[in-house]
């Protein structure tokens, strides 16, 4: 082993005791996220910070030593931004879970970035109040790394994504120093908004220890629409419709291979005769006229069927099964998924793309997401261990985000860029403002040790 690897290791283990862990089989479970194709180095030591403190001290031995510094929250990110690298430290933050304090008549509740998005929600709903952000991965995904990806999820289009809800943050800088973001008022205008600048960083700025996400009084009645059309595309032309008539909360979209998927998993007795199903649903004093609404714009464009409730249960149900489309997708194989987001009108055309990819490269692709702002996983399931599979799961892969691009869209719409896509980046946003970007980075990591080579 180098002088140069020996020196932080010696260092933290000294300084935190068993908190670092350096044994490789022991490492192994932190190595990498949910993303399959995202090469994963091997880290030098990872950290189970306990305390801010344990942070403070990661950042503060692995500037001293130019080391590379990997956060990871619970490691469900699906674009390999929490991937080791080769002679990285990966600082876990997963055991930062306290929830400070819910502060009713302000509505917000402070965390630490360890607290799971449910357990978050939970413990607001136990208080009469709402946390709205609601990723596929509310169950085990962290409030860290909902912030770090800026994640969505169902109702982004009606009540904003995860950045839309955070007031303030604590996060410690490459060096160990700590800063504090934003403000508890709801409005504030001082400064550079460094807070936004944080979100959806992926890890690169600086790692956020803490936060004061919003809370808001939930919706008082909910009624839930399931439409079924015999094409896809007719379902993204019904979403366009339904803007016209209605705000729902969340409408989501599943295909006949996602709703196959689902069946065989559930037995559910989901329509597996059709090509698409959406999932509406509206909240408020006028939910049920919305709904009703929503159900005439679907028969307009084309639904073979329609069906409205407004029964909390069976409403559960049926957003359960949108909630088990990856789960039940990876039964089937290895999966890559992807994360495009396109402007609504052109959802008609993304989707039938993405079926053509599906047939020109022999895949199977089963694409459900969140059709009320246009942001869609197309999930190619496959053999990893042929590596012909593989190849053509790579192409039609890209061929999905190019087409994606040249319709106006966004390479990520809530996963984040990590390391899976940031061939695509430059693409997306441009070589000047890449360069922009660097140069930001540079002044929050003069080091470059966060996350180097990931999102930008």
């Amino acid at each position: 082993m180098t002088v140069a690897i020996t020196g932080p290791i010696k260092e933290l283990t000294a300084l935190l005791g068993d908190v670092a862990m350096t044994d490789s089989d022991s490492m192994l479970a932190y190595t990498r996220d949910q993303s399959l194709l995202s090469p994963a180095g091997r880290p030098i030591a990872v950290v189970r910070a306990r305390m801010i403190n344990d942070v403070v001290t990661t950042l503060r031995t692995a500037s001293k030593y130019r080391v590379p510094v990997v956060t990871r929250g619970a490691g469900t990110g699906l674009a390999g931004g929490a991937n080791a690298l080769d002679g990285c430290i990966v600082l876990s933050t997963e055991r930062l879970n306290r929830i400070l304090e819910i502060d009713e008549f302000s509505r917000t509740a402070t965390v630490e970035c360890g607290v799971v998005n449910g357990d978050l929600a939970s413990a607001a709903a136990e208080r009469g109040l709402w946390y709205v952000p609601d990723p596929g991965s509310r169950a085990f995904s962290t409030i860290g790394g909902n912030l770090a990806t800026n994640a969505g999820g169902a109702c982004c289009a009606k009540y904003g994504v995860t950045g839309d809800h955070v007031a303030r943050i604590k996060a410690v800088l490459a060096d160990g120093r700590i800063i504090h973001t934003g403000a508890s008022t709801r409005k504030n205008v001082a400064g550079l908004n460094l807070t936004q600048l944080l979100v959806g960083s992926e890890g690169t700025l600086a790692v956020i220890v803490e936060a004061t996400m919003r809370l808001r009084t939930p919706p008082t009645h909910t009624a839930t629409v399931v439409a079924a059309f015999s094409e896809s595309v007719q379902a993204g032309n019904a979403v366009m419709d339904i803007q016209n008539v209605a705000d729902p909360s969340l409408c989501e979209i599943m295909d006949r291979t996602t709703i196959a998927a689902v069946n065989d998993m559930t037995r559910m007795g989901l329509d597996k005769k059709s090509a698409a199903l959406l999932l509406i649903q509206c909240d408020g004093d006028a939910a049920a006229a919305e709904a009703e609404r929503c159900g005439h714009a679907c028969e307009a464009a084309a639904a073979t069927e329609v069906y409205t409730t407004t029964d909390s249960v069976e409403s559960d149900g049926l957003m359960q099964a949108r909630r088990l489309a990856l789960p039940a997708l990876e039964r089937r194989g290895s999966t890559l998924l992807d994360d495009l987001a396109v402007p609504v009108p052109r959802l008609p055309e993304m989707l039938d793309a993405i079926t053509r990819i599906a047939g020109r490269h022999q895949l199977v692709v089963g694409t459900f997401g969140h059709a009320s702002d246009g942001n869609l996983h197309p999930t190619i399931v496959f053999d990893r261990n042929d590596a012909v599979a593989t190849e053509r799961a790579i192409r039609a892969f890209d061929e999905m985000v190019d087409q994606c691009l040249a319709l106006g869209g966004s390479i990520t719409g809530e996963h984040g860029v990590g390391g899976l896509k940031r061939r695509y980046i430059e693409s997306m946003v441009g070589s000047v403002e890449i360069s922009l970007m660097s140069k930001v980075k540079a002044v929050f990591d003069p080091f470059g040790i966060l996350n180097p080579g990931r999102a930008i």
